[in-house]
């Protein structure tokens, strides 16, 4: 570099200061300090300089002599303003003395608008070790020093000291170069996108979600051919019906929300081992992406606010969970609750702002297995109404030669999943397909089974029927008389009537504490088929079992399953000389014909 000679007249004049700032190498900057220094002695050269910058930081006009980024394999070439940016870091000189911003190159280089919220993140490119890497960062957290903090983690040499220099550098300039700075959609999620396609099949998507979801993002992928996994399917689905259910309820996860549905259970379930169960999950997985465990499918051990946020990631695709024995908890008793996502819906929540973060949904299926059924007799209508329960018995496989089917699912896989979601957005096929739903729904009702698992056989059956078409060459798809055995009927979905048969068992499991004197604790009387329960100890054997007082008294009133005096619901008995008011219980038996409700108006002791 030249190196010009400057008179004592020059020094008087802003050439010689503008001349030094524009010296990027700090080591070549401080010597010519130096040297100037000794030839404007007269002058006080430094003291010259420091005013020459305060003047130009407070009239907001320093000069920049071609100040671009300068780091050696870097992404894109970027304006720096009055930042030096070069292998050695980013710094700039301020009337304070040197502001160091990171001892490393760092650099915006992709803004990202999340296509459901609209919100922005910055993709942040650095380099430590000649080795450029990059992390996606919420602008929240770019925008505060107390929250860029935790960049550190991603290996980004930022602490309290160099934070707020951090901050101010990234903003600067990302708003210097926001026109160079390319922008693309982004999404934190699977499933459909309002407007713009289906994540992750949409050309050109980014995700920015939750790091702890890019395994699952990237498991939804393609691996080796459709022929092989058509192959390996069709085999299956001739091996049973359970497995050709499964596969179906994998596809089935994607017309729930086209269909206005809400989320359903598949569950199998079996003690004994090798049955199958979890192969077919594997199969149900394939059809989107890799289907090893740990990749999609996940397990029971997770709490149910991790359950929650997985099922709003996947969104449309079907959540699968292997192994229910996982959630038993310190007792052996199964802590896990249909409706945490059955309804579709996950809890709101607040957050250290004050404000209520967004609230999760999903609508897609969930494809579970395990060695006991996923709801009991104490579960509310609700649950039992979203879950299709199958047991898989060790004479009937689901699966047989598990382990080469399996091996062939993990290395071919992804195909079938894409395929058919690109059917289902023809717009030609959207009314077809809702029309067909409807016909197999009204079919389904015509036998004994409740609404909403009517709704969710009847997407099954329809997911069967498309892809017998579409990808298995035609053929019988499965009936309505196949699927029915597996539907719940309207008496066992009844919490009245269940509610009804636990207290007749309670009844006959605490016999001796009816008209006994020896009995200590007594809970009433029995005369024939009737029996007289004092209300206490029936409030607590409802609440024993699960089961809402109120509710049940309702249904046992209107199906004449208790007896009832005028406008109360409680029947008088004389016990151990007392008259008490009591739940006159019809018991279950032969009696139950031949039992007429009584003549209300007659007042009996």
């Amino acid at each position: 570099m030249e190196v010009p000679q400057y008179t004592e007249e020059d020094f008087l004049t802003p050439e010689p200061y503008r001349y030094v700032l524009s010296i990027s190498n700090p080591f070549e900057r401080e010597m010519e300090i130096n040297r100037l220094s000794v030839l404007a002695k007269p002058f006080g050269f430094k003291t010259m300089l420091k005013r020459f910058q305060e003047s130009q930081k407070a009239e907001d006009k320093t000069i920049y002599i071609d100040n671009v980024t300068r780091f050696t394999g870097q992404p894109m070439e970027l304006d720096c303003g009055g930042w030096k940016c070069d292998d050695w870091g980013i710094s700039r000189r301020t009337g304070m003395g040197e502001e160091l911003a990171c001892c490393h190159p760092i650099m915006p280089v992709e803004r990202l608008v999340n296509i459901d919220t609209g919100l922005e993140k910055l993709r942040i490119a650095y380099s430590k070790g000649g080795k450029w890497r990059d992390s996606i960062a919420e602008k929240r957290i770019l925008a505060s020093a107390n929250s860029i903090v935790s960049l550190s983690d991603m290996g980004i040499a930022v602490n309290s000291e160099n934070a707020r220099s951090l901050v101010r550098y990234i903003s600067e300039i990302e708003n210097i170069n926001y026109d160079s700075i390319p922008e693309r959609k982004s999404v934190g999620r699977l499933g459909y996108i309002k407007d713009a396609g289906f994540s992750p099949y949409m050309k050109d998507l980014i995700f920015d979600g939750d790091a702890n979801y890019r395994s699952i993002f990237t498991a939804i992928s393609r691996h080796g051919t459709s022929k092989a996994w058509l192959e390996i399917a069709t085999e299956c689905r001739q091996m049973s019906l359970t497995a050709r259910i499964m596969l179906a309820a994998s596809f089935a996860s994607v017309l729930v929300e086209p269909l206005g549905a809400q989320p359903f259970f598949v569950h199998l379930w079996g003690v004994e081992s090798g049955t199958g169960k979890t192969v077919a999950l594997l199969l149900a997985a394939s059809v989107w992406g890799d289907p090893s465990i740990g990749k999609y499918v996940q397990t029971f051990n997770a709490t149910a606010v991790s359950q929650e946020k997985t099922a709003a990631f996947l969104n449309s695709l079907p959540l699968l969970v292997d192994e229910l024995q996982l959630a038993k908890d310190s007792r052996g008793k199964i802590a896990f609750n249909v409706y945490n996502l059955a309804q579709g819906v996950g809890k709101s929540r607040g957050n250290k702002s004050g404000g209520i973060d967004r609230t999760p949904t999903w609508a897609n299926c969930i494809l579970t297995t395990g060695e006991s059924p996923l709801t009991s007799i104490y579960d509310g209508a609700g649950a039992l109404n979203r879950v299709i329960d199958i047991e898989c018995t060790a004479s009937d496989y689901v699966i047989a030669d598990g382990m080469r089917v399996s091996g062939i699912l993990k290395k071919n896989y992804g195909h079938a999943g894409k395929a058919f979601v690109d059917k289902i957005l023809k717009d030609e096929l959207k009314e077809d397909i809702k029309n067909r739903h409807q016909e197999i729904f009204k079919k389904l009702l015509e036998n004994d089974t409740t609404e909403k698992q009517a709704l969710a056989a009847a997407m099954i059956l329809l997911a069967d029927e498309l892809i017998t078409k579409w990808f298995f060459g035609g053929g019988a798809p499965i009936s309505i008389q196949q699927i029915s055995s597996f539907l719940q009927t309207k008496a066992s979905v009844s919490a009245g009537e269940r509610g009804y048969q636990y207290i007749c068992e309670w009844v006959a499991q605490n016999h001796n504490k009816f008209d006994n004197p020896d009995s200590g604790d007594v809970y009433g009387a029995i005369d024939g088929n009737i029996a007289y329960i004092i209300p206490k100890a029936f409030r607590d054997a409802c609440e024993a079992g699960g089961f809402s007082y109120a509710a049940l008294m309702s249904h046992m009133k209107q199906n004449n399953l208790i007896k009832w005096r005028g406008d109360r619901n409680t029947w008088r008995r004389r016990m151990r000389n007392m008259n008490i008011e009591c739940i006159a219980l019809v018991l279950l038996g032969e009696e139950d014909d031949d039992y007429t409700k009584p003549d209300q108006d007659i007042e009996m002791f």
